[in-house]
């Protein structure tokens, strides 16, 4: 098992290089067939059924996408399960799973707009003071439990009042 996962990790840091070379090339297949030969030992030793997973035999196709694209500088395969997660996962379950991909779409849509608005806004100043005029404040409104307790302190989902005058009360952004 030690020398599969050092098989392993020579790959890693062979890849992880930012100047690769044939040499280096030639060192990243031979630890990609190390790798396979000592990986055996996990489903002998029944730590393991089979070995299938596409981390692993992505590990083939290194050398011909960096002869194709160049150096990897050391890109890991994890940014993109979190891009995943939040272009796909996220919007799956806000849609209602009836044409979901034209919702999911829609959502990234909207995602991206209001992450562009935020960088403006952020590089106008418009983020660096507090966002509400004096005189008004922000206030749960509905959000509680059995209890009468706040389900969420979250100041995303807060409703915007104007400030308290006798008998008025305007709601003028609700989340």
């Amino acid at each position: 098992m030690v020398h599969a996962l050092s098989a392993f990790l020579d790959f890693c840091y062979l890849v992880w290089r930012s100047v690769l070379n044939e040499a280096t090339l030639d060192a990243i297949d031979a630890a990609i067939d190390r790798f396979h030969q000592e990986r055996t030992v996990f489903i002998t030793s029944g730590v393991h059924a089979h070995l299938s997973l596409p981390r692993q035999h992505v590990m083939v196709h290194y050398c011909k996408l960096i002869e194709l694209f160049g150096a990897p500088n050391g890109l890991c395969s994890s940014i993109t399960k979190s891009k995943h997660i939040r272009a796909v996962k996220e919007p799956w379950r806000r849609s209602n799973r009836f044409n979901a991909l034209g919702q999911m779409l829609i959502t990234n849509q909207c995602l991206d707009k209001l992450a562009a608005a935020r960088r403006w806004f952020t590089e106008q100043g418009m983020l660096d003071r507090p966002l509400l005029p004096v005189g008004m404040e922000a206030v749960r409104v509905g959000v509680e439990d059995e209890e009468g307790r706040a389900v969420d302190d979250d100041p995303a989902t807060y409703t915007v009042k104007l400030a308290s005058r006798p008998g008025v009360s305007i709601v003028l952004f609700d989340c």
